[in-house]
């Protein structure tokens, strides 16, 4: 039987070109939240199904869940919160607080495939567990901006509200107001009226959001970015910002890059009772979620993602089968040097496919290890960029290449 081809929906290939985008950002991304100080952690693909029920609202509908060979309802991790809540309380007594700590793997939701949205997707989680302060709360936030800051975006922005401001209103207001940018106000009332609020009180629930001022936690916040030296421009408060997840229990938050209208690159939130409905112990928590796919788009968008083009920074030919020990014993004194040295496989091609294949890799550096080369001890290296060849000891060739 034929097999198909093709991958599920909402599931992705990565090919070389669009790995190495990936891998750069997942490597900037990584070197910030490590010079703030925090961890890396993984867990489990799959996790109880129970552990995320009563947990992310109304977006349940989403998870991917299933009886396993044991019997046993499981979950794919939906997102990476819960998870590490069910780890800070099962390792509480081995963990030093406050726990900052950094996640980076992948998520999977039963959404509706389409542009932004996938079934499989890399998320990049940062959180503080165990201070009830806002200034932890104050501390994520930045550095959030700070990520997108060293990622070389010249304007970003936080958009800061706290779950305590709306705690009068019912979560189905909430979910629905959360959507006001994308639907607007008309389509914001219409969705709390679907939910089974009356219109008159579902305009009343919208202008009573709209009139919000900060509390003093929010300007704590403020407070704290000022200091930081972030520009005016890049944080304010908005009342607007909802969260739909039900744990959300304090300083919610998203950031934005003006000019990608794709929507929110990062959003951010406190929830400190998901410990407590998860384990019976009280655990203070805040952190943001990263949206991976969004940001590397930005990326792209502002021109900000290097030239990737291959990792090798040279090519060693193979000049014929009888010569392949000596190209095999040079790749290797390159690679000792610490320089990406790529072999070429096939020892009966010619020279000429092999540049080719150089020139397609885009490989800066070919050494050709020939006949002549083997006698007087010494390698040719083609410029591939410039088209110049250079015959030199290996010593030399790599102080030329390296400097």
């Amino acid at each position: 039987m034929k097999k198909s081809l093709q991958t599920l929906k909402g599931f992705r290939d990565f090919l070389p070109e669009e790995a190495r985008k990936r891998q750069w950002l997942i490597q900037k991304i990584k070197s910030v939240l490590e010079l703030w100080g925090f961890e890396p952690l993984e867990t489990p693909t799959m996790e109880y199904a129970s552990l995320f029920e009563g947990q992310i609202g109304e977006d349940e509908k989403l998870f991917f869940k299933f009886v396993d060979q044991g019997g046993r309802e499981v979950a794919l991790r939906y997102d990476q919160t819960v998870p590490t809540c069910r780890v800070v309380a099962q390792y509480r007594n081995d963990i030093a607080f406050p726990f900052k700590r950094y996640q980076i793997q992948q998520a999977y939701r039963a959404e509706k495939p389409q542009k932004g949205r996938y079934r499989e997707f890399l998320q990049i989680d940062a959180d503080i567990f165990g201070v009830t302060s806002p200034t932890a709360d104050a501390e994520t936030i930045a550095l959030g901006l700070d990520i997108y800051r060293k990622l070389g975006f010249k304007e970003v922005k936080v958009l800061i509200n706290d779950r305590q401001l709306l705690k009068e209103l019912p979560y189905e207001a909430i979910v629905a107001i959360d959507k006001l940018k994308k639907i607007g106000k008309d389509s914001v009332i219409e969705d709390m009226v679907k939910k089974g609020i009356k219109k008159d009180k579902a305009q009343e629930y919208f202008a009573f959001v709209q009139q919000l001022k900060p509390n003093k936690t929010i300007q704590t916040i403020l407070d704290y970015l000022k200091t930081l030296g972030f520009p005016d421009s890049w944080y304010e408060f908005d009342p607007t910002i909802a969260r739909s997840f039900a744990y959300s229990s304090g300083p919610i938050w998203e950031i934005e890059i003006p000019g990608f209208s794709t929507g929110s690159v990062l959003g951010g939130e406190r929830f400190d009772n998901i410990i407590t409905s998860i384990a019976g112990i009280a655990v203070p928590a805040t952190g943001f979620g990263l949206g991976f796919d969004r940001t590397l788009e930005a990326a792209e968008k502002f021109g900000l993602i290097p030239d990737l083009s291959t990792e090798a920074t040279i090519l060693v030919t193979v000049f014929n089968e009888d010569l392949l020990p000596e190209s095999i014993k040079t790749a290797n004194k390159l690679r000792d040097k610490g320089i990406a040295t790529e072999l070429f496989t096939f020892s009966n091609e010619k020279l000429s496919k092999q540049l080719k294949y150089a020139n397609d890799k885009k490989i800066p550096y070919v050494v050709i290890v020939g006949p002549d080369e083997v006698k007087k001890n010494v390698v040719t290296v083609k410029n591939m960029k410039t088209g110049e060849s250079m015959t030199d000891s290996l010593q030399t060739i790599v102080a030329k290449i390296t400097r």
